[in-house]
């Protein structure tokens, strides 16, 4: 099982290197780049906060490591896009878009602290820092604004997307108030 999801969530990192190096039909690569890799990210660092929603029925808890690590990657991979081809290794302009256009300082904010999360989620240090993984929701937050700031204009299936997120976060919050009140019954 371990194996199927390793390879599972690799094989769109493989679609997106064949849709924009082999097939080089994209009008804007590199806004699409943002978009898949992007979109990857958040759908599955989401996913990694409703493994405990969903465990009655389908239990991939154990596998949440390692799905929350690829989404880092994919969060990895979007960051690169930004400084290797938007901003062509030129520090000082992604810098001063970071300043200027609020959404990217989401992104970056939202990156450092995955890459927190990333460092920190090794056995050895997971049980030292566990308690700071709770950031998440702070980077979902984060990350859900930075992508509909990013949109400028949303369509029906990116509404349809935001209703999700809005969703999985309502029955968090619901699962989080339940786990609180038995915890002071």
């Amino acid at each position: 099982m371990r194996l199927f999801i390793f390879v599972l969530l690799l094989l769109p990192s493989f679609y997106l290197g064949y849709e924009v190096f082999v097939l080089q039909d994209l009008n804007d690569p590199i806004k699409y780049i943002y978009t898949v890799t992007g979109a990857i990210a958040l759908v599955l660092l989401f996913f990694t906060t409703t493994l405990s929603l969903i465990k009655s029925k389908v239990n991939l808890i154990k596998y949440r490591r390692m799905i929350g690590l690829y989404g880092f990657y994919y969060a990895l991979l979007h960051m690169a896009n930004f400084i290797i081809l938007d901003a062509e290794l030129d520090l000082l302009f992604a810098i001063e878009e970071t300043l200027d256009k609020p959404f990217i300082y989401l992104g970056m904010i939202s990156f450092f602290l995955l890459l927190f999360m990333a460092i920190t989620s090794i056995k050895s240090l997971y049980k030292k820092f566990n308690k700071f993984h709770r950031v998440l929701y702070v980077v979902l937050s984060f990350t859900t604004i930075h992508f509909i700031m990013a949109q400028k204009s949303l369509s029906i299936p990116q509404w349809g997307y935001v209703f999700l997120i809005l969703l999985i976060i309502y029955f968090k919050v619901e699962q989080l108030k339940k786990k609180k009140v038995l915890l002071f019954k």
